[in-house]
């Protein structure tokens, strides 16, 4: 039998925390964002963006960014507004959320910006 790694993420360390989808591999790029965006909008789920405190990101609760983005299938648009979020809450973690309207529920949630923790 293999060993199995430890990811070593620690509520102690808030930069070692892991958020959700795809947080354990390498930071996505922004063409690896842009896909992301475009699958969501193939599978006819409405985009969100959630923002939150990097202290806070292991909580349920995120703030919500505008609404969510009913019907939006321009993948541009979406990323204008992702990076608004950033430019207005400096210093907070940002997530992409998929709703998937035939189920009720989230798709698929990911962090597209992970803010720097001052140390």
């Amino acid at each position: 039998m293999s060993d199995i790694q430890d990811y070593g993420s620690r509520l102690s360390d808030a930069s070692s925390r892991k958020l959700g989808t795809f947080s354990y591999l390498p930071a996505m790029t922004d063409e690896e964002i842009r896909k992301q965006i475009q699958y969501i909008v193939d599978k006819g789920w409405n985009p969100a963006i959630e923002h939150v405190e990097p202290e806070h990101a292991g909580d349920t609760y995120w703030y919500m960014w505008k609404l969510p983005m009913f019907g939006e299938t321009d993948v541009d648009r979406i990323l204008a507004e992702i990076e608004a979020c950033k430019k207005a809450n400096p210093g907070h973690h940002v997530r992409l959320i998929g709703y998937d309207n035939y189920r009720q529920t989230q798709g698929t949630a990911m962090l597209v910006y992970r803010a720097e923790i001052p140390v």
